[in-house]
């Protein structure tokens, strides 16, 4: 997900601001800063973009999802719904706050399997937390149905899918919360940094008080804002933010190379017996950063991605086997290992992951793979490789 591939002028001047005044932190110094505020400058443009009503940035995709977590009051003795593909993140920021993460099986989709979130409902959840991988989306319609029946948050994670829509809406604005990743491998990247949308002034008055220490920045004194709550450090600086800027205006141009990229890669394997492509559920558009796709058995897409390397194929990934995206390389998690003493109420409420049964999840991402879509490549860079990745695959399958 290549922001990085494209830096240029934009984000030498929105830098520039920054370095010219000084000003290196989000918060104070009015005085010096000769009124630049990159981060109140992209938590303004993101909300607009993104068509939500809050937005408030902090150091990093995973400190999104914690503080939208702690926004809603998520924490000791309640569980959150996750897919058993997605980043350690996922998980990470759940047990942060004591609480418990639930995994469930992925469908076509690669995302939450409604049917299996249904099914893990205890009056413990609290949360539903779709995970909009490799550039595409949950069935959120029917997320969103289940949620309502049984009265639940349903938390966007759209880190890996800026960009993308569901029935015309931003993907991160649909849910009662929605999360951005703006590190350096992202769409659109600040360097580290991430963000949390919301329509909910509740949640957005926690989030960007519980992500500065508890400050509720009322008043021109930082020294003296009170403190209504506690909170941590994840905030955003002016520098990564003004890159961030930047990168946001260019969203629209990275998605369209993307895009083309995609489609000309897609056609070629279109015509080959043997390859499926994801399920992108009815009234979604990607962000195209990747082009994922399955064979028909987990021996072959094994054989596939270790050809296509082999051949000068770069990023193509199995996920099956990746230590930071699938349930079964989680082994911090399913041995429980902490550096710190894990609370014993979630040290007993946690599943014995080690015995689980996702042989459903398997069955989809033991076949799958998927495939960077890069936006530095020249015409003649994506014909070859589109004509190099149907010829290995033809010779497979």
């Amino acid at each position: 997900m290549p922001g990085f591939e494209l830096f240029g002028d934009k984000e030498r001047a929105q830098v520039q601001d920054v370095l010219d005044s000084g000003v290196l932190m989000r918060y104070g110094f009015d005085g010096m800063r000769n009124n630049h505020w990159k981060a109140k400058e992209l938590e303004a443009a993101l909300a607009q973009k993104m068509k939500s009503n809050h937005v408030h940035l902090v150091s990093s995709g995973t400190a999104a999802l914690t503080v939208a977590l702690a926004s809603a009051g998520i924490g000791a003795g309640y569980e959150v719904i996750m897919p058993t593909f997605t980043f350690v993140a996922s998980f990470e920021s759940i047990l942060a706050l004591g609480a418990v993460p639930i995994l469930v099986d992925v469908d076509d989709t690669l995302t939450l399997n409604p049917e299996a979130v249904e099914k893990a409902i205890t009056p413990r959840t609290k949360v539903v937390m779709p995970v909009h991988m490799c550039g595409s989306m949950a069935n959120l319609e029917a997320l969103q149905t289940i949620c309502d029946q049984h009265g639940l948050l349903l938390l966007e994670d759209a880190c890996q899918a800026i960009g993308a829509t569901y029935h015309g809406k931003p993907l991160g604005s649909i849910g009662d919360l929605g999360c951005f990743s703006f590190d350096y491998v992202k769409t659109i990247t600040c360097g580290e940094g991430g963000a949390i949308l919301t329509n909910n002034e509740t949640y957005y008055q926690n989030a960007h008080k519980y992500a500065d220490h508890g400050h509720d920045h009322i008043g021109n004194d930082r020294g003296a804002e009170a403190h209504p709550f506690l909170g941590y450090n994840y905030r955003i600086s002016e520098m990564n933010a003004a890159v961030g800027l930047a990168q946001l205006s260019r969203l629209d141009e990275f998605i369209a190379i993307q895009k083309k990229n995609y489609a000309i890669i897609r056609e070629a394997l279109s015509h080959i017996d043997g390859v499926q492509f994801r399920t992108v559920p009815e009234g979604g558009e990607e962000n195209y950063s990747f082009l994922s796709f399955f064979l028909p058995s987990e021996a072959l897409a094994q054989q596939a991605q270790k050809a296509l390397g082999e051949a000068g194929v770069d990023g193509c990934f199995y996920w099956y086997n990746n230590n930071w995206h699938y349930y079964r390389k989680w082994e911090h998690l399913t041995q429980k290992k902490s550096l710190g003493k894990l609370p014993k109420d979630v040290l007993e409420a946690l599943p014995d992951y080690e015995k689980a049964d996702f042989s459903v999840s398997d069955h989809w991402v033991g076949r799958n793979i998927s495939c960077l879509i890069k936006l530095g490549w020249t015409a003649d860079d994506v014909k070859l490789r589109a004509q190099t990745m149907a010829d290995v695959l033809r010779k497979i399958l």
